[in-house]
């Protein structure tokens, strides 16, 4: 659900943004959501050396924000930090494109070390009767296997690879298994996936800690026939251990832009590697 706090986050930072990003007169903006996938850790994001968001809790997947297309500077520090000088995540720089379509995600890597990762979302029309359902690895855990109604649709997905189906519209019964099994570590959760709409599902938090969770965004107006602007809905993630109740809000976080929304990005003890993932 959208909240006033969402609402008035994105008006913050889209004007942070107005001021401190590059100016790119007349060229349609990226749009961009992010999601916090690191339990546990509490952050601030920096755009371009000013404070953007505070205090963004792990589970948040906020966004799509329309920003310029062009060249931002991201830092994560621990909460409360006075600048963005000591970054437990960056400096990065990231380049949104007119008229892209991205998610920035802090996650664990398949280590369990916090880490970032930047996905282009697919944002084509889709064909007549048909929905979308990509499935990313941004959890700590080994490759996995994803069923749907208890067989398996896609094999060994490891950390941070995706893949994506094209199916017919209805209500899935998802779980997430070690690859080669099919006794679920997560789920199972019942997905949707709606003509015209592509599905984000998100695997993330920590085999080994016990609280992996899932994640879903949904991104509609890509039916073949002209719709919508194509955009993004975005929801907290399920607070609870598994099984995991979908959640997606009406409002659509890595790498490197981590970070612009209201909501969240991830930190950790040591500075991750960046990584982009299409």
């Amino acid at each position: 659900m959208r909240t006033s706090l969402f609402t008035a986050g994105a008006v913050a930072i889209a004007a942070a943004l107005t001021l401190a990003g590059p100016a790119q007169a007349a060229e349609p903006d990226a749009q961009l959501s992010v999601l916090h996938g690191v339990p546990g850790l509490t952050v601030d994001v920096w755009v371009n050396g000013e404070r953007t968001l505070d205090d963004f809790a792990p589970g948040t997947l906020a966004g799509p924000l329309a920003l310029p297309a062009g060249a931002y500077e991201l830092a994560i520090t621990a909460a409360d930090a006075k600048d963005a000088s000591a970054p437990v995540i960056g400096p990065v720089k990231v380049n949104l494109a007119a008229s892209g379509n991205y998610t920035a995600v802090a996650n664990l890597d398949a280590a369990g070390k916090p880490t970032a990762n930047f996905f282009t979302n697919d944002v084509s029309q889709i064909g007549p009767g048909k929905g979308k359902l990509t499935v990313r690895h941004t959890a700590a855990a080994p490759a996995v296997d994803i069923l749907a109604g208890g067989a398996p649709v896609i094999s060994n997905l490891a950390n941070p690879k995706e893949k994506t189906l094209t199916l017919d519209p209805g209500t899935l019964s998802v779980a997430v298994a070690a690859a080669g099994t099919t006794a679920p570590v997560i789920g199972p959760a019942d997905v949707t996936v709606a003509e015209g709409t592509h599905t984000v599902v998100y695997a993330w938090g920590s085999l080994a800690d016990k609280n992996l969770k899932l994640a879903v965004q949904n991104i509609e107006g890509l039916h073949s026939a002209p719709g919508g602007v194509p955009g993004g809905r975005a929801g907290a993630a399920d607070a609870g251990t598994a099984p995991v109740d979908q959640t997606a809000v009406t409002v659509g976080i890595g790498a490197a832009v981590l970070l612009l929304l209201v909501g969240g990005v991830a930190a950790a003890r040591r500075q991750p590697a960046f990584r982009r993932t299409r």
